[in-house]
């Protein structure tokens, strides 16, 4: 049949493939509703007919692992080839925000003894007593601190629980491609090794920030601009964006390099709190127990950090420390250092950007959702800020170290040693929540 073969024909030919358009219900002849052939006709519908919704879009799933401390770790090839997937990737991560463990530890020396027994000259064995020191755990725990979660997980917002990205200022020292530390000169003009100097200054600065709480935008300069009593602007999260390229165009240089070794740090920052002045709080309730030990306190970062690899067994290797520890003890790694640091196809690191975690932060109430601006509290409370028409989102040191000093004084006092963190913690508010709590009061 002539209609038959014409729509055999339009069948064949692929989709890039010229052709007329198919014939239309008009353009076919009158065929008997009683003709046996009638079910080979395959008529196809105009150009502008209603046709199927397309299907949806599917994310692409990259391969990653959970190394030390929460921490995350990608192989997979298409984030070392593509920068679109690799921002996406990184914004993914994004959404799961760090936690800081307090860690607490006390412990005490005491001096033993013990008989030892050896041979003398004559060959006979002699005993004879000798002291040794040992070390005793009095106690040791740990105490989650997550930050704020917004109200609804399908709104994240930075008002809330972040992310803010964040990158490093062009004038900051920072791993930019390369196994040494970089400043990027003004005009295009190239990058300029940091000096031993210049590093030590920044890393000095680097802890101070963390230990303050400041944000991680927040650069060296800082700290002379805040002894004049300056009104600082770029703490503001607007200003945290300080490098001239943005997060896409680093993916993009990263998945560009030829590199056998190179890596992308992506850096999660827990900011807000002034985590020296809570250590001293922690320091002072213990004390008060009382304890004279050897006493440690130490906010370990969980989760803080997403780094992507090539796709190759060296690389993947160096990624699996009971693998690289034995490189190291057979005398591979050295070589390998060698490698990463000389040649040119060798090493290189990203470390220029990440996301910020406010764990207290002001907000103006105009830039919160909807739902949020009214007289409802939020997570249970309502606090206004030092200016009106701000809200405080989150937790401010002294009500948190409220909550957990009854925890950590009982926990002191009865010797509790886990590396489980604990996660309740017995409030006056839940007490007073009893029926006949306040009877007689």
């Amino acid at each position: 049949m002539i209609i038959s073969k014409q729509l055999e024909q339009h069948s064949v030919a692929g989709p890039s493939t010229l052709q007329a358009p198919p014939p239309s219900f008009t353009d076919l002849p009158d065929v008997p509703d009683n003709d046996e052939t009638a079910h080979l006709l395959v008529f196809t519908p105009h150009s502008n007919d209603q046709l199927d919704p397309p299907p949806e879009f599917a994310p692409y799933e990259a391969e990653f692992f959970s190394v030390d401390q929460g921490n995350v770790i990608s192989h997979d090839a298409h984030l070392n080839t593509d920068g679109e997937a690799l921002y996406r990737f990184l914004l993914s991560q994004s959404l799961i925000p760090p936690v800081y463990q307090l860690h607490c530890r006390g412990t005490h020396t005491e001096t033993r003894y013990r008989y030892v027994t050896s041979r003398n000259s004559d060959g006979r064995s002699e005993s004879h007593r000798e002291s040794y020191t040992d070390t005793i755990t009095d106690f040791d725990f740990y105490i989650d601190i997550h930050p704020p979660t917004p109200p609804s997980q399908s709104e994240q917002s930075g008002n809330f629980c972040g992310p803010i990205h964040w990158s490093v200022a062009d004038s900051e020292p920072a791993f930019r491609g390369r196994m040494v530390r970089e400043i990027d000169l003004p005009n295009a003009a190239g990058k300029r090794k940091v000096g031993r100097q210049e590093q030590k200054q920044h890393d000095a600065w680097y802890t101070e920030r963390a230990s303050r709480g400041l944000p991680p935008w927040i650069g060296s300069a800082y700290r002379f601009r805040a002894q004049t009593n300056v009104v600082m602007q770029d703490l503001d999260d607007s200003f945290a964006l300080q490098s001239s390229k943005t997060l896409r165009e680093w993916a993009d240089e990263y998945c560009a390099s030829p590199k056998c070794l190179k890596e992308f740090v992506y850096k999660k920052v827990l900011y807000g709190w002034d985590f020296e002045q809570l250590e001293r709080a922690i320091r002072t309730i213990i004390s008060t127990t009382p304890y004279n030990g050897n006493l440690e306190v130490s906010f370990i970062p969980q989760g803080s950090k997403v780094t992507i690899r090539p796709d190759n067994r060296l690389s993947r290797m160096l990624s699996n420390k009971w693998l690289k520890f034995l490189s190291i003890i057979l005398l591979i790694f050295p070589f390998i250092w060698l490698f990463k640091r000389f040649h040119s196809r060798g090493g290189g690191r990203w470390e220029v950007c990440g996301g910020a975690y406010a764990l207290k932060r002001w907000v103006p109430e105009q830039e919160l959702l909807p739902e949020l601006t009214s007289d409802a509290p939020l997570n249970g409370k309502d606090v206004r800020g030092p200016t009106n028409g701000k809200k405080l989102i989150g937790t401010r040191e002294g009500e948190w170290f409220r909550k957990w000093e009854g925890v950590i004084r009982r926990c002191v006092i009865s010797r509790y040693q886990s590396t489980t963190p604990i996660i309740n913690s017995d409030t006056e508010e839940d007490r007073r929540s009893l029926v006949g709590y306040l009877d007689g009061y």
